[in-house]
Parts: C-alpha cells; sequence; structure tokens
C-alpha cells in the first residue's frame, strides 16, 4: 500500500512531542503532514514558529483553500476545525467538537473519507479522547495508525483512548512513528 498524507493530532504535551516527531523526519519527506494540536482560540503563530526552528521541511499554517504540497508540515490554526480535501484543506468555523476546535477527530475523518487506504492517522500526547473515533475511521477505510505509547506521553489519556479504539494500530515510540513515517511507500507521481 502507498499513502498520501500522514494526519497528527495532539493536545496536552503536544508541543515537545511535535519537536520530537519532526526532527525525526527526513527533509525528502515524501508526503504532507497534517498537524493538529489544540491551543486557545486566540493562539498566534508561535507554534508554526517554534516547529520550523526544528526542520528544514517547510512548516505553515493552513489557510483556507490552500494547495497541500508533499513535504511540507501543516499546522491547523486556532479556532478553526480543519478539513482535508483531494490535494487542498478547508476551513471551518462549526461548533467546537468535545470542546475542541480545532477538533482531531474532524480532521482525521475528513482525511479518512478523502484518501481512504491512502491516510495515515497519528494520536499523540493529550488529556482527553479526540482522535480516537478518527482513528477509527481511518483505520476502517483501510489506512494506517500509530499511536504513541501511552507510557512515554506527557499525558496519556489520548494516546490510551485512541489505542483502545484501535487495537490493531502500532503502538510505538514517538522516534519510532518518525522512523516509520520516513520509510511509508508514497504514491506514485502525486504531491498531496
Amino acid at each position: 500500500m502507498a499513502y498520501e498524507i500522514v494526519v497528527v493530532g495532539t493536545s496536552w504535551g503536544g508541543l515537545s512531542a511535535l519537536r520530537e516527531l519532526i526532527v525525526g523526519l527526513p527533509a525528502s519527506l515524501g508526503l504532507p503532514l497534517v498537524v493538529v494540536q489544540h491551543r486557545h482560540r486566540q493562539s498566534d503563530h508561535l507554534l508554526t514558529t517554534l516547529l520550523q526552528d526544528e526542520t528544514s521541511l517547510c512548516v505553515c499554517e493552513v489557510e483556507d483553500k490552500a494547495p497541500m504540497t508533499a513535504g511540507n508540515v501543516y499546522v491547523a490554526p486556532a479556532d478553526y476545525h480543519l478539513l482535508v480535501e483531494n490535494g487542498f484543506f478547508s476551513l471551518s468555523t462549526d461548533e467546537p467538537v468535545r470542546y475542541s476546535r480545532p477538533s482531531i477527530d474532524v480532521t482525521f475523518q475528513s482525511a479518512a473519507d478523502t484518501y481512504g487506504a491512502r491516510a495515515v492517522g497519528v494520536v499523540l500526547t493529550g488529556a482527553n479522547a479526540d482522535g480516537s473515533q478518527g482513528l477509527r475511521r481511518i483505520v476502517s477505510r483501510g489506512g494506517l495508525a500509530y499511536v504513541q505509547v501511552p507510557e512515554t506521553a506527557e499525558s496519556p489519556t489520548m494516546p490510551q483512548a485512541a489505542k483502545d479504539a484501535v487495537p490493531e494500530a502500532r503502538v510505538l515510540t514517538i522516534s519510532e512513528i518518525a522512523a516509520a513515517i520516513s520509510t511509508l511507500p508514497v504514491v506514485a507521481g502525486k504531491t498531496a
């Protein structure tokens, strides 16, 4: 199976987890990496800046209808749900899901519905169960699931919920997840 997109969800403790993940990715990453991090609705672009400091990959905050390119890291903007379309993004101001906007489940579900078996979902540290239902949908559509080992997470609730909801997920440390993403086969001739 070859893949076209990786979606990553995290919450409490996410900055250090994302830094570790991104540091482990090669500059030649052949997939777009989409990050949904719970944060305050009035957050600025600091998350994007801090992640950019860790990698030579281009890190950018998503804008509505922006095209998706392999090798870029896309960060969901504060106070918007991020929807994944075929080759581009859409933003929504629909009601928060589980008190969160952006919602990890919303992004994961849209990635599953758009890319099916060509989607990869990753759940990292966090203090609620957001992401577990979306990860379940990715796997039900034939996609691949990675979950951080809960015992290694700053907040184990989110990865544990994902592990419980998706028992077939590959449960790995962050560095192992980065290594696995780095070697995923990519759909030939696709940029997103």
